[in-house]
């Protein structure tokens, strides 16, 4: 599916998803990646959400994003609650949702100036 951009110019957005992919600013990306308003994060090493430590988010948390966006896929599926706990004891805003609704959600606090973050697996190996 295409999203309509209406976002600041610079800014990564989602211009598209589908199965076993999503589109930042025109570009398809078929892996796990994370994706920030300035930057974009390839080949994220998280593989499922059952494996989803602290250790796969470090890399984001040290850039301490407002809040962070989960995308799980076609299907909604949470990670363990202790990790959900770290995260939010940080200061930090967690939300799960399946990559679509991601997508959106990105998008528009992304356009409102807020300082998100979408981790997005895409390739989800034993989930």
């Amino acid at each position: 599916m295409k999203l309509h951009l209406s976002g600041q110019a610079g800014l990564n957005m989602f211009s598209g998803y589908g199965e076993g992919y999503v589109a930042v600013n025109q570009m398809r990306y078929t892996s796990n990646m994370i994706v920030l308003p300035n930057r974009i994060i390839e080949n994220w090493q998280a593989s499922s959400v059952d494996s989803l430590g602290v250790e796969h988010l470090d890399p984001l948390l040290v850039m301490q994003p407002e809040i962070i966006l989960l995308g799980t896929g076609s299907i909604l599926r949470f990670p363990a609650a202790s990790l959900m706990r770290t995260i939010l004891s940080r200061g930090i805003g967690f939300e799960v949702m399946d990559t679509q609704a991601t997508c959106r959600t990105y998008n528009i606090l992304s356009s409102e100036g807020r300082h998100v973050a979408a981790a997005i697996l895409i390739q989800s190996v034993g989930a």
